[in-house]
């Protein structure tokens, strides 16, 4: 298993590739993701993970102005910076620059928003933002007090205080397993359950460590895969990821690209099935036979970008 690390998908670099630095983040394998794109002047393509918008920025700026990109976020506030950043190109790409529909939504739903046969390009770059992780009102870190909400949607129905404080010990320890790939999923539901109420992260990160006794081999903090396993299982991501991949063949045009960037193991395993059954049904050819890493240089400088794999594949 490779564990998502405590930081986000865009991250403060030394320098960084578009100019944009007023924004301060850099996407993970933005080069690969750009290149596997093979972004066509004037064509469709999805963003179907914006976050602040960096990778749909470069995405814009080839795009010329009969592209079109379009961006979905479940995050209201990561749609608002993406606008800005997107609607207010540099003076000298301004003439050049494609038309922008950003879209309050889940990459699951882009089926609901696009015709088939309607697109050139598809990009995800799933998990976390550092604007998620840096807010601690959110509740996504366990590095940060706040409350026990974990929703990248904020208007979403499952909050993480349900998962803690109102689901029962079995199921709670079944999430914890499934969703964290973590082996001592029982004691900690035991821990959980009997703290209740549980009031914040700080609070549950607190119950996480008394439960679980470091061991010699572990290199995370205790509270790695309970938090992203709720995190998780609040914003039915699996469920969500499978819905996109079962959606894109039919959205993509011929010589269209998919392009899907992963941060644990359940992701990529439902990413490498996927592609595998498309190629096998003569949907797709896969570009990646093994999923591409992350070069030392940009690991130094965003360590997250240690645990991310990129896969791709060509609508045929």
């Amino acid at each position: 298993m490779t564990d998502e690390e405590e930081s986000g998908s865009e991250t403060v670099p030394q320098g960084i590739e578009h100019g944009r630095s007023e924004f301060g983040h850099v996407s993970v394998l933005l080069k690969e993701a750009i290149d596997f794109l093979a972004i066509r002047r004037g064509g469709t393509y999805v963003d179907a993970t914006l976050g602040a918008g960096g990778h749909g920025y470069e995405i814009a700026r080839r795009l010329g102005p009969e592209g079109h990109l379009i961006g979905l976020d479940k995050d209201t506030r990561a749609l608002h910076i993406a606008r800005q950043r997107l609607t207010s190109p540099p003076a000298e790409l301004k003439q050049d620059w494609p038309r922008i529909t950003l879209l309050h939504s889940s990459f699951a739903e882009v089926g609901r928003h696009l015709p088939p046969d309607s697109v050139d390009g598809l990009l995800a770059d799933l998990g976390l933002s550092s604007l998620q992780l840096a807010d601690s009102a959110r509740g996504f870190s366990f590095q940060a007090e706040g409350p026990l909400d974990m929703r990248m949607d904020p208007h979403g129905e499952r909050t993480a205080d349900q998962v803690v404080n109102h689901m029962r010990e079995e199921d709670l320890a079944n999430v914890i397993y499934e969703f964290g790939e973590e082996r001592r999923s029982r004691r900690i539901a035991r821990a959980i359950v009997r703290a209740r109420p549980i009031t914040t992260t700080a609070h549950l990160v607190k119950v996480l460590s008394a439960a679980l006794r470091p061991m010699k081999s572990e290199r995370i903090h205790p509270a790695t895969r309970t938090f992203q396993a709720i995190r998780i299982f609040v914003n039915r991501e699996l469920e969500d990821l499978q819905a996109l991949m079962q959606s894109t063949p039919a959205l993509l045009r011929k010589g269209g690209r998919l392009v899907i960037i992963s941060f644990h193991s359940l992701e990529d395993r439902i990413v490498k099935d996927a592609v595998r059954e498309g190629a096998s049904q003569g949907l797709y050819r896969v570009l990646t036979k093994k999923p591409v890493t992350a070069q030392p240089e940009e690991i130094e400088r965003n360590p997250r970008s240690r645990s991310a794999k990129l896969r791709a594949a060509e609508r045929i």
